[in-house]
């Protein structure tokens, strides 16, 4: 039997598509983060509006993200996916015509429409990534070639859209926004069938119970994404003060800010290339080593004499990013039951999108009242205590994939066990399928 290789997943078209679509997406992310950040900064002022700004992007879509999923799971995905770019392109054009007639709570409002739709379509994308490539054993290969091209929109994106909002203005790189979303709306709508799952005929406030409630029953998939949670809220802690880090720290001005994100961007891409070719590598290893990575490299920045060794532990704790956000992608997927997976990855975008600003809030305190290199220890400190909390809470042994389709998935006398070190080797992938 042919051993599957990294690449075999773009051997078939509508990954093909949904991959290009990704990537895509990644770059718009950016391109509106950049934009709306110069206009209500221009137009305001105030850091205070543009706080509001990231709230009504980040945690306002993070409430609305699971119910919108559990409405647009029903329709077929071929449909549902580009209804929901096209939601996402008319926002974006909303804003554009805002650039000219100012108004920040229209602002937020779009933003944060477009925000629940974005959180939506990723968790959707997923959700048909997986059904697609899971029985071939290929999902683990496709999630880190979404890895690649995520991570590669994270390097690039800041970069291009400072120089689209630099040299075009705000308004322009909201439309080239707007125009990239209905880019990736053809690309799907002409894409052919894509792959669901066998629809519940119930109404979405029960099939959004449902799937609150298959994560309360399965307590390491909820262990999973309460650490994943938690994680989150350290790992973001460093990014209010970031600047603040390199150019009175550091001493090192703008240049070296610039310097110190660009190391974790690189850092980044090499993390994402290093789970690519770790295919082989039980996800709890890869899980247990890259979280430890980044609380590390914030403890190495915490400590760093220069810019020079800040930079090193920026990579550092970059390379662990790259894998780690993947890692537990996988994770999730491993652990989630087909029907189900669209329900329970909204529930982790949301995740990721809301426990962040209890992580700024937490950062910008520390910072004000001791120092940006204290906030840098309580997040490597708090990022490792994580790892020592949830590897024992999490189980022994990683799950097998029996036990994920049954009827009374919410028995909790099924329950499946995960670790985030492996305790002995695993089947490979060429035997068993891995997210």
């Amino acid at each position: 039997m042919r051993k599957p290789r990294l690449t075999d997943p773009l051997r078939r078209p509508l990954f093909r598509r949904l991959a290009a679509t990704y990537a895509v997406n990644e770059l718009g992310d950016w391109m509106g983060i950049v934009a709306l950040s110069v206009l209500v900064f221009d137009r305001t002022d105030s850091a205070f509006a543009t706080a509001g700004l990231f709230l009504g992007t980040r945690f306002l879509p993070a409430l609305l993200a699971p119910a919108l999923v559990a409405r647009v799971e029903l329709p077929q995905p071929r449909f549902a996916l580009p209804v929901i770019y096209c939601g996402e392109a008319a926002a974006f054009g909303g804003l554009a015509l805002l650039a000219d007639d100012f108004s920040l709570a229209g602002v937020i409002v779009l933003a944060a429409l477009d925000g629940a739709l974005a959180l939506s379509g990723r968790a959707l994308t997923r959700a048909v990534v997986a059904r697609l490539l899971e029985p071939a054993g290929e999902l683990r290969a496709g999630n880190a070639i979404l890895n690649v091209a995520f991570t590669g929109g994270a390097a690039a994106g800041p970069a291009i859209a400072g120089l689209v909002v630099a040299g075009f203005g705000v308004q322009t790189a909201l439309l080239l926004d707007a125009a990239s979303f209905y880019a990736i709306a053809v690309i799907l709508l002409t894409a052919g069938p894509l792959p669901e799952v066998e629809p519940d005929p119930s109404d979405f406030r029960r099939r959004l119970r449902a799937g609150f409630a298959y994560i309360r029953h399965n307590k390491t998939l909820r262990r999973l994404l309460t650490a994943q949670g938690a994680a989150f809220v350290f790992f973001a802690a460093v990014l209010p003060i970031e600047v603040i880090y390199a150019k009175q720290t550091l001493g090192a001005g703008d240049a070296g800010y610039g310097l110190l994100l660009a190391s974790w961007g690189v850092g980044m891409v090499l993390g994402s290339i290093v789970f690519a070719a770790s295919r082989r590598t039980p996800l709890p290893t890869l899980l247990f080593f890259s979280t430890l990575a980044v609380g590390a490299g914030y403890l190495g920045m915490a400590a760093a004499p220069s810019l020079a060794a800040a930079c090193i532990a920026a990579a550092l704790g970059g390379s662990g990013n790259g894998v780690q956000w993947v890692s537990a992608i996988s994770a999730v997927q491993e652990l989630t039951a087909e029907r189900m997976q669209a329900r329970v990855m909204s529930v982790l975008e949301s995740i990721g999108a809301a426990l962040p600003g209890v992580g700024f809030l937490l950062g910008g305190l520390v910072a004000t009242n001791r120092s940006p290199r204290a906030a840098f220890v309580i997040a490597g400190v708090g990022v490792l205590a994580i790892v020592a909390i949830a590897t024992p809470l999490l189980g022994r042994k990683w799950p097998a994939n029996d036990g994920k389709e049954r009827p009374d998935v919410l028995d909790a006398g099924d329950e499946i066990m995960v670790e985030l070190i492996a305790a002995e080797v695993l089947p490979s992938p060429d035997r068993r399928p891995l997210t």
